[in-house]
């Protein structure tokens, strides 16, 4: 994917593939606008589709996560570059109105529910409306001490139009969504964590620490069963119990055998702690394709004889003969 320094956001990937998102304009208090939204879907399509990602974490920079649309007022440019070229921001009428938030600002936080690898909001100071939906459609939140998170369209007249009140009904319930909303709550990080919108709150000088220790233990995880569970709980809100069944059945498929799958399998055994993801690893390697085809058969021969319980060593010596026979 593409990293440095865009219109309104900084991307870098940290070891062990961790997409690290930070919203850099703060003396905007992160406000985000049309163009951002749209390059920031951009980027989250391009983590979801590079194997050297494995998780993407949400940040702001100073005092705010994202106080919502950028109201600024300022009029100036926003430094860095933009992602995608520019296009009409809709918001003109109201048809225009109607276009802008389906397939501007809407598709932001589609794009993070629809993406399969896992999302971690470290929420650093306020979130407010864009910022606050934001948020929430991520996996996972952990906030600073002195953040706030809140809907203040209200106070202006307003509608949560990105899907906050969807994301909070699922998260907190008909009831508490209708207090939250309704009466316009700015909930501090303690409060947001006893609702159930956080999942854990930590001293503002140890956020980013602690979010990449979660970030870690996430991408060091099985990252397909992990991808394809992520998708199945979501799937669950909106299908019956013998849908969900098939559904998790399906992907079940999938993953049993998957050599994630018998690499813990192995590990179990062996009183060892698991090492998943050589997949990733072979897919990035510049090892000759037919090198990786042929462990991944082998791998998978290997764990079908262990569960019979019969020796490997005759599939171990094939496979070696084997290998020897290919191109490096």
């Amino acid at each position: 994917m593409q990293t440095g320094n865009f219109t309104g956001f900084h991307v870098e990937v940290r070891d062990p593939g961790i997409a690290w998102i930070q919203f850099n304009t703060p003396e905007r208090l992160n406000g985000l606008t049309q163009a951002i939204k749209r390059d920031l879907t951009e980027t989250i399509v391009q983590a979801q589709m590079d194997n050297g990602v494995r998780v993407l974490v949400f940040t702001g920079e100073g005092r705010a996560f994202s106080a919502g649309d950028d109201i600024s007022g300022q009029g100036k440019n926003i430094a860095g570059d933009p992602l995608l070229p520019p296009i009409p921001p809709g918001h003109d009428s109201d048809i225009g109105t109607y276009e802008g938030l389906r397939h501007l600002s809407q598709t932001l936080n589609t794009g993070i529910r629809s993406c399969d690898k896992i999302s971690v909001a470290a929420v650093n100071g306020v979130a407010i409306q864009t910022g606050m939906s934001l948020a929430l459609a991520c996996d996972f939140r952990i906030a600073a001490q002195s953040s706030r998170m809140g809907s203040a369209t209200l106070r202006f007249g307003l509608l949560p139009d990105e899907g906050g009140q969807y994301l909070l009904v699922q998260l907190i319930g008909v009831a508490k969504t209708l207090d939250f909303l309704i009466n316009k709550r700015i909930a501090s990080a303690d409060e947001c964590l006893q609702l159930g919108l956080v999942h854990e709150v930590v001293a503002d000088d140890v956020l980013e620490t602690r979010t990449m220790a979660f970030a870690t233990e996430l991408a060091n995880g099985p990252q397909v069963s992990m991808r394809l569970l992520k998708r199945s709980v979501y799937n669950a809100w909106d299908l019956s119990w013998e849908q969900s069944l098939d559904e998790i059945a399906a992907k079940t498929a999938i993953s049993d055998h998957h050599p994630d799958a018998r690499e813990g399998g192995t590990a179990f055994r062996e009183k060892r702690a698991p090492s998943y993801n050589k997949w990733l690893e072979d897919s990035a390697s510049k090892e000759h394709p037919g090198r990786v085809r042929l462990r991944n058969v082998l791998d998978q021969l290997e764990g079908e004889v262990r569960r019979l319980g019969l020796s490997v060593d005759e599939v171990q010596a094939l496979g070696q003969d084997l290998m020897n026979k290919l191109p490096e």
